[in-house]
């Protein structure tokens, strides 16, 4: 996919890749320290109000423009295939929308992104083994102590079967406070011996 699709070759030579990857103890694994045990977290790009990541956020969730998410996706699973520790993952697992939400909105803006990280590391994409059972309100303008709160409770495992003994990768679009990928993680945690990594599309900087 050429990048010009979704940006131009100017502008993407400004992304602000993160680089997170190369390093296990980074701000994306940092976020987490003390709330979840991760074996690996990262993010591709910074993300800044008014700025590039912010725009093409918008795009992809609320301009139907699906296809940032495959053009991300692709990014970040290039630099991720070839370190030891993403290598070893089973499933990939989007954060899930609620049901409500995925039919207002057609889709789930993160699946196309978390569709191409398991296509890189080889690994089992699905979308129904988690699960969104509260419909929320947005979550953009909360603190993380309000996030967590009307969070806390929304997810839940379908299958703890298949992801019993597995190294799964979690996937969001963008981390603020990190309460969204903390629930989530609460909820699979719940399966024995499983191992979680998170990789998200950006991290408010």
């Amino acid at each position: 996919m050429h990048q010009e699709t979704h940006v131009c070759t100017k502008c993407f030579h400004k992304l602000p890749f993160t680089n997170f990857h190369e390093h296990q103890q980074n701000p994306a694994y940092n976020t987490f320290y003390g709330r979840i045990i991760l074996e690996n977290a990262t993010a591709l790009l910074h993300y800044k109000k008014k700025g590039i990541v912010q725009q093409l956020l918008h795009h992809l969730k609320y301009k139907g423009q699906e296809e940032i998410g495959t053009f991300l996706g692709t990014l970040l699973g290039n630099q991720l295939k070839d370190i030891p520790s993403y290598k070893n993952i089973s499933y990939v697992i989007p954060v899930p929308l609620h049901k409500k939400r995925l039919r207002a909105r057609g889709y789930n803006q993160v699946a196309k992104f978390a569709q191409q990280l398991a296509l890189h590391l080889e690994a089992t994409y699905t979308d129904t083994v988690l699960q969104k059972t509260t419909h929320t309100k947005t979550q953009a303008f909360k603190n993380r102590t309000d996030r967590w709160l009307t969070i806390q409770n929304s997810f839940e495992v379908t299958d703890y079967e298949i992801l019993k003994n597995q190294h799964i990768l979690l996937v969001d679009d963008v981390i603020t406070t990190g309460a969204t990928l903390e629930a989530c993680s609460n909820a699979l945690q719940k399966t024995p011996n499983i191992k979680i990594s998170i990789a998200t599309m950006s991290i408010a900087s």
